[in-house]
């Protein structure tokens, strides 16, 4: 049998999933996530390098979903300095390194999709 399907549910945290797929997708599924986790990949960055790097994201949205993959255990938020301005470093934690693999695949896929399908484009900024 197929570990995803031993039981007729999962539960993580109090929250009760139909199946692991359901569960994954939680954790790093919507339109930002994977795209915050990609651009952590390499290494710690601040608010402001995660905001240059994505320059499609609210300010507001890159706030939320980075909370949301704090909460999630995805993502360490490390704050320096007591008084503003505050020096804040996001970085992956051993449990977010666990999705590097797939962020490879997911990566390569939309590489080739572009490639095949659509193009690249540059933008002056």
């Amino acid at each position: 049998m197929k570990t995803e399907c031993i039981a007729d549910a999962i539960k993580l945290e109090g929250k009760i999933y139909p199946c692991t797929v359901s569960l994954a997708m939680d954790l790093i599924g919507g339109k930002w996530k994977a795209v915050i986790l990609y651009h952590l990949k390499d290494g710690e960055r601040r608010y402001h390098e995660l905001r240059k790097a994505v320059p499609h994201i609210t300010e507001m949205t890159l706030s939320l979903q980075l909370k949301q993959l704090e909460k999630d255990g995805l993502v360490s938020r490390q704050v320096y300095g007591e008084k503003p301005p505050v020096k804040v470093i996001y970085s992956l934690t051993d449990f977010g390194k666990t999705f590097l693999p797939v962020l490879d695949t997911i990566t390569t896929w939309g590489n080739q999709i572009a490639s095949e399908k659509g193009e690249f484009v540059t933008s002056a900024r």
